[in-house]
């Protein structure tokens, strides 16, 4: 095995590092190494501007004037297509609304709305839950429409695609251990048997070049609240392909969505393109601390990006490997940067009590049940010397058996 580098080379890395200069954008506490960007995004400067802009300025002193005269109107639409950047989809094909959850549930529909005469949703066994638990509750409302998962009706989602399959709701980075689907090929896979494709890009949108039109992808949805630093909670995205506008119909026929909202018609009337994903009133101040958060965007150079993430990424796994490996911490995640997204996990048998006496040392990354550590690398505000001293604690923590400490066992509610 080769020798692993020392200090002075890391801090190399970093000096040549062409993002480092981000990462002072970013509110990060001091002594914290933050390595769960996966789950929650740090909060840029910018936001805070944002917030108190649209705070004190739009909502104190212009009211609802500021429906027209501060641009709410058009915040879903505008946010979209700055999204729509980052994943490769043209303008007009992503708008910004509700949560990840209820835009599957949308989109869900749309697809089945759109295959008739075929009643089989196919997903992954170990998708995200919430894929999952909508899913379930797409199928409750349709009789005779039924879930076939990879992992459970097969080994391969591919195995599972027939002639009788309407559509496919799958991960484009697996969110426990960072496995990359091949987003061109799946969907051409989908598209032979006649089939239509939705893409969970939770865990891939700002963390690494996607490109849905060029995949000819039919559907997407994705959180911003991960690796595009939208805060907590912050409105999900939903992305159509062009050719697709005119045949949405989906269930949550809010007045957003309407063609003249302000009509007050009692009947429900469709309105154009993308927008017949809206549902009700946007969030503003959500919005706009998206709309701050996306400003660093405009600047990012995404096959930089990638590169970066993929250093960051290999160097954890070199390091964790060779300092670690002997206290059971395992590799949960392919060595084959190609087929990883921008996250690496680990699993221990105590998992859990590792995590907590991580986090306690000011190494925050997550645990996933039942034994994943999982350690997610944004490469806006990560650097080497994170790394470098991540893989240290996570040694120290081992190697003392301090994590044995009973406290570290007390499991919280969110966990």
């Amino acid at each position: 095995m080769d020798s692993l580098p020392d200090l002075a080379a890391i801090e190399a890395m970093d000096e040549a590092d062409p993002l480092r200069f981000f990462r002072s954008r970013f509110a990060l506490p001091h002594g914290v190494i933050y390595l769960d960007g996966n789950s929650l995004g740090a909060a840029s400067h910018d936001v805070f501007t944002e917030l108190k802009q649209a705070m004190m300025e739009e909502w104190g002193n212009g009211l609802i004037r500021s429906w027209n005269s501060a641009g709410w109107f058009q915040l879903p639409l505008e946010l979209g297509d700055r999204i729509g950047r980052l994943i490769g989809a043209a303008p007009g094909q992503t708008v910004v609304a509700d949560s990840t959850s209820i835009n599957i549930y949308k989109a869900l529909h749309a697809a089945l709305a759109m295959r008739l005469d075929r009643n089989i949703i196919v997903a992954e066994g170990d998708s995200f839950p919430t894929d999952l638990y909508m899913a379930e509750g797409v199928t409750s409302t349709r009789p005779g429409t039924t879930l076939r998962l990879e992992g459970r009706d097969a080994d391969d989602i591919e195995s599972l695609i027939d002639n009788q399959t309407a559509v496919v709701l799958v991960n484009h980075v697996n969110y426990k251990t960072g496995a990359l689907r091949d987003m061109a090929a799946l969907t051409r896979r989908i598209h032979e048997a006649g089939a239509l494709v939705i893409w969970d890009l939770c865990h891939s949108a700002g963390a690494l070049p996607v490109d849905l039109d060029g995949a000819n992808a039919d559907f997407a949805v994705g959180c911003t609240y991960k690796y595009l630093n939208g805060g907590p909670g912050a409105p999900a995205f939903i992305y159509a392909a062009h050719r697709h506008h005119a045949s949405i119909v989906q269930p949550l026929s809010g007045w957003w969505s309407h063609a003249r909202p302000f009509a007050f018609e009692q009947g429900f009337a469709e309105g154009d393109g993308i927008k017949r994903f809206l549902c009700g009133t946007p969030p503003v101040l959500s919005l706009r601390a998206l709309k701050g958060a996306l400003g660093i965007w405009d600047e990012v150079d995404l096959d930089m990006l990638r590169q970066k993430s993929i250093a960051l990424s290999d160097l954890f796994i070199r390091l964790v490997e060779a300092k670690c490996g002997q206290y059971g911490v395992v590799l949960d995640t392919t060595r084959d940067s190609e087929q990883r997204g921008s996250q690496v996990s680990f699993t221990h048998d105590h998992g859990y009590e590792v995590m907590q006496a991580l986090i306690e040392c000011g190494v925050i990354g997550d645990f996933r049940a039942p034994s994943t550590l999982r350690f997610g690398f944004t490469p806006l505000y990560v650097s080497y010397r994170d790394v470098w001293q991540a893989a240290g604690v996570l040694e120290d923590i081992l190697s003392s058996g301090s994590w044995q400490d009973a406290r570290f066992a007390v499991r919280s509610a969110v966990t």
